[in-house]
């Protein structure tokens, strides 16, 4: 049994994560952590993790990424091994989580989605086969809630390709100001924002006369609460050192 701790428990995905563990025989949250205990967690909720009193194999956080040195400051206290699911990090603070993950167990994904991670195989596979004759777009469309664009999974998609790739190209957020043919070591990268989309990233490589589409659509971040559950449950015991959702899926 995976004990948790889950950080932003009182917000929309803490609440959908609290009722997927509560139909998984494997996990058990035991306490939460929020800024603001609205009474609807069925466990105990403290205002930081430095507070909390209970045994836990792991903390999930599914919060923001506010106050990230405090969590992990806190964590290595206790030794806590982390899944951070929060995007919008600035540099240094990625910087801060790749140096802290010498000394902690820490799992962070752009999205905890198991279909994207398996993209993420996907269109590296594809980079190598068809890049030299194909160019490639990636288009991403959220909710009108959504604040960063493009989006943090859209970065990591083309970062993937990128990488099968040997870094060589660079990306390309708006053509409006620009009257040139397209360059051909680039990857273009366009944000939607609409209405309550849940998510969905199209991946384009258009060569002559032929494309290929791969597409991931998110009808509810249900889908991200089961993967960063599952990471959790990957994470519980592991040695200190950064690891992501490709770590989970295999």
């Amino acid at each position: 049994m995976t004990k948790i701790i889950l950080r932003g428990c009182c917000g929309h995905m803490g609440q959908v994560i609290t009722d997927i563990v509560k139909n998984d025989g494997e996990a058990e949250i035991v306490a939460g952590i929020d800024i603001f205990d609205n009474g609807s967690c069925p466990y105990p909720v403290f205002a930081s993790l430095a507070e909390v009193d209970a045994e836990a194999d792991v903390l999930i956080d599914f919060s923001s990424p506010k106050q990230i040195k405090e969590l992990i400051s806190d964590a290595k206290a206790k030794d806590m091994p982390l899944v951070l699911c929060s995007t919008g990090y600035t540099k240094e603070e990625t910087d801060f989580i790749v140096e802290s993950s010498k000394e902690l167990a820490i799992l962070r994904s752009a999205n905890m989605s198991l279909g994207i991670n398996t993209i993420l195989k996907l269109v590296q596979a594809a980079a190598k086969v068809l890049a030299a004759d194909f160019d490639i777009e990636i288009v991403e469309k959220h909710h009108n809630l959504k604040k960063d664009a493009p989006s943090g999974t859209a970065l990591a998609i083309a970062d993937a390709v990128n990488e099968a790739l040997e870094e060589e190209y660079d990306y390309v957020y708006d053509r409006s100001g620009r009257s040139e043919k397209r360059p051909k070591k680039e990857i273009g990268i366009s944000a939607v924002r609409g209405g309550t989309i849940v998510g969905e990233h199209e991946i384009i490589f258009a060569g002559r006369d032929e494309v290929l589409e791969i597409k991931h659509t998110a009808y509810s971040k249900a889908i991200f609460g089961k993967g960063a559950v599952n990471a959790a449950k990957y994470l519980a015991g592991k040695p200190h050192g950064l690891y992501n959702m490709q770590d989970v899926i295999g």
